[in-house]
């Protein structure tokens, strides 16, 4: 691995770096916020402030309008957004449709992508990925699949309930996996308008971080016709692979600018506040942590550089993947809570940003994959390699 940024890409570094100072950051207050996420008015905004900055959806293709990232280029830029919670969203790079957009580009058809990719990298469009159920269907374990679809003429007909969809409330479209009658799984693409689809309700959640909350979906004889397979038929589980490990990625990418953001915050107020006859940060307690806190930033930002270079080199990375998205969700908890800790009374208020990513910070333990889970996996993996 070559640790040196080319030229090109520090520029791009740094021109996201002053977009969010700029144009992001003092949007933070606005009222346009709920508890399940940034009205659909904000995020225009946000987008329109980054397609002027030319900083649109950088991840997609050129051939679609984005500027190409490579995995290495992403871990840069995206967490340079992450320095916001709006950042995700004005440059249009928020789960789920950054992993969404990811998917598409390799598996979507022609017809497809100009149908609901090309709206979705620019911005005008919003979806939503329809995978996680309610016991006893499908979790942390997409074995448990229960959401059926069935073949019907030329059509298939989708029936079942998914929870803690992100992005429900206002998506165009939704991709769902559902399970054949062979037992296999299959990715399908509906307007999330049609008859057959109902938004039940918003879950109330820790994080209000994302566009649209967390939603219930009901299916009920949803009629999908075959055209719009997204696809292979029973491939279902082996795309999940291909959108799953980079996005668990760029997850670890956005949240490690979140705790950057609170680390600073901590920093600066260690500086400045006197007790007891000298400075926080010349306090050993205090100092020690702020040290942990560079110390872990380090590393994950090590981690995830590794593993977009893994991915990079045409590797699926899925060993990884699950690594990094264990060592960095525990780190960056790690650092947002020293932060809270440093900050005290005002850790635990709304007089600086870090409550809000302590509160928005804690799901990310659990998010594509607890590390329960990835742990599991990546026993498996050892135990059955061969040396």
């Amino acid at each position: 691995m070559d640790f040196s940024l080319s030229p090109r890409l520090l520029d791009l570094q740094q021109r996201t770096r002053r977009f969010i100072l700029d144009d992001v950051i003092p949007l933070e207050g606005d009222a346009r916020q709920t508890s399940h996420g940034i009205t659909e008015s904000l995020r225009e905004e946000l987008v329109s402030r980054a397609r002027a900055a030319g900083l649109l959806t950088p991840h997609a293709s050129t051939e679609l309008g984005g500027l190409g990232l490579t995995h290495i280029e992403k871990a840069i830029v995206f967490e340079e957004a992450g320095y916001s919670h709006l950042g995700p969203a004005a440059l249009n790079i928020h789960a789920p449709d950054e992993g969404n957009i990811h998917l598409m580009e390799v598996v979507a058809t022609h017809a497809q992508k100009e149908r609901w990719l090309k709206p979705l990298v620019e911005g005008r469009a919003r979806s939503c990925f329809a995978m996680t159920e309610p016991a006893p269907g499908a979790g942390a374990d997409p074995s448990m699949l229960k959401t059926t679809a069935v073949r019907d003429g030329d059509d298939y007909l989708i029936n079942g309930t998914k929870w803690f969809i992100t992005g429900a409330e206002g998506a165009s479209f939704a991709i769902i996996m559902a399970k054949m009658e062979d037992g296999s799984a299959t990715m399908f693409l509906s307007d999330m308008d049609k008859p057959g689809i109902r938004l039940e309700r918003l879950m109330d959640s820790l994080d209000t971080a994302f566009a649209g909350g967390h939603g219930v979906l009901h299916f009920e004889n949803l009629r999908v016709p075959a055209s719009d397979v997204l696809g292979e038929i029973g491939k279902g589980f082996r795309y999940a692979q291909v959108r799953l490990a980079p996005a668990r990625l760029t997850h670890c990418m956005r949240w490690l600018g979140q705790a950057r953001r609170a680390h600073d915050t901590a920093l600066a107020y260690a500086r400045e506040r006197e007790a007891f006859g000298k400075t926080l940060g010349e306090h050993q307690g205090v100092g020690f942590q702020l040290a942990d806190n560079e110390l872990d930033i380090q590393s994950s930002r090590l981690s995830i550089w590794h593993t977009a270079w893994v991915l990079d080199q045409g590797h699926k990375g899925n060993l990884e993947s699950s690594m990094s998205k264990v060592a960095v969700s525990e780190a960056v908890w790690r650092i947002v809570d020293r932060s809270v800790q440093i900050l005290g009374g005002r850790g635990v208020t709304s007089e600086t940003v870090v409550m809000r990513i302590f509160r928005d910070i804690r799901s990310f333990r659990i998010y594509d994959g607890p590390s329960e889970v990835h742990r599991h996996s990546i026993a498996r993996k050892l135990l059955a390699a061969q040396h």
